[in-house]
C-alpha cells in the first residue's frame, strides 16, 4: 500500500511475552500471560495492521511499543535500543498515538491552537513565532482551515477532531504512529477520508504505522502486512491482500465473516 523508505525499522518486538503479575506471598499462582512469544516489526514507511477481538492483547502491544510497559520476556526495541531504557520524553519524540475517540482524547477546554502547540511547548521546541508557524503548516497538512485554530473540539465534527488528533501526534515529527481504531468512532462516510489522509501523510513523511483494529476490511485497505492476534498469540500474518482474500487460520476466516466492509473503501479499491 505504501512506498518503502530507506530508513531502518522503527519498532520491533522479539520473542516477547507479558503478564501483569507474578506469584507472591498471598498468591501461589502467577497471573496468566497476556502475550505469548510475539515477534512484530514495524518498518519505517510501512503499515502493519494488528487485528483481533477485544481482549486479544492488541492494547497491551500498544503499551509495550510506547514503552509504558516492560516485557516479562523478550525485547521491545526502538531502532535497536530497549524502549524502556529511553526517557518518556525521548520516546514521545519518536513514537506517538492516535486514539479511537477523538473527542475524549482532546482537552475540551483548550482551543485547537493550544492543543497543537502543547507538544512543542512541553518539549521546549522553538519560540512563539516558530510554534505558530508549525501549527499552521500542520493544520494545512491534515486539511484543516486556519480559522479552526481558535475553535474548541466541541465545535468540530468527528472527522475534523480526528484530523486534529492526527496533527497533534505529528507535531513532534515521530518515526512511528500507533493508530488505535482511529476510524471506528467516525461515520462511515468519513472513514475513507481519514484513511486516505493517513496514507498521504505516510508517503510524505516516511512514517511507520501500527494500525490496530478489529475490522479486517479497513486494515486491508491501509496495511502492507496484517498480523492476526488471538488470545495473546499471533495465529496468522502475511501481506495484507493475502491474509484478507486467502485467510488460512479459522480465526481469521471468522473475523472476515463478521466484518462489514466500508462501501467507500470498496469503491476506492475498484
Amino acid at each position: 500500500m505504501t512506498s518503502h523508505s530507506s530508513r531502518g525499522a522503527s519498532v520491533s518486538l522479539h520473542d516477547l511475552s507479558f503478564q501483569y503479575g507474578r506469584a507472591g506471598l498471598f498468591s501461589r499462582r502467577p497471573a496468566p500471560r497476556i502475550l505469548h512469544d510475539i515477534d512484530l516489526l514495524v518498518p519505517a514507511g510501512q503499515t502493519v495492521g494488528l487485528v483481533g477481538e477485544s481482549g486479544s492483547g492488541k492494547s497491551t502491544i500498544a503499551k509495550l511499543m510506547l514503552g509504558l510497559l516492560a516485557p516479562t520476556q523478550g525485547r521491545a526495541l526502538l531502532d535497536g535500543q530497549p524502549l524502556t531504557a529511553l526517557s518518556a520524553r525521548a520516546r514521545a519524540r519518536r513514537i506517538q498515538m492516535v486514539f479511537q475517540d477523538p473527542y475524549s482524547s482532546l482537552n475540551p477546554r483548550r482551543t485547537i491552537n493550544e492543543i497543537l502547540t502543547a507538544p512543542l511547548r512541553v518539549h521546549g521546541i522553538g519560540d512563539a513565532a516558530t510554534r505558530a508557524a508549525s501549527v499552521r503548516r500542520m493544520m494545512d497538512a491534515v486539511g484543516l482551515v486556519p480559522a479552526f485554530a481558535s475553535r474548541y473540539p466541541r465545535e468540530l465534527s468527528g472527522g475534523q477532531r480526528q484530523r486534529v488528533a492526527i496533527a497533534r501526534a505529528l507535531m513532534l515529527e515521530p518515526q512511528l504512529v500507533i493508530c488505535d481504531e482511529p476510524t471506528s468512532a467516525l461515520d462511515v462516510s468519513v472513514q475513507a477520508q481519514i484513511l486516505n489522509l493517513l496514507m498521504e501523510l505516510q508517503r510524505e513523511r516516511g512514517l511507520g504505522y501500527l494500525f490496530i483494529s478489529h475490522n479486517l476490511a479497513v486494515v486491508q485497505h491501509i496495511a502492507d502486512e496484517i498480523v492476526v492476534l488471538q488470545g495473546g498469540r499471533v495465529v496468522e500474518r502475511g501481506p495484507a491482500e493475502q491474509v484478507y482474500f486467502d485467510p488460512r487460520h479459522p480465526y481469521t476466516q471468522q473475523l472476515i465473516g463478521a466484518t462489514l466492509a466500508v462501501p467507500e473503501l470498496q469503491e476506492m479499491a475498484a
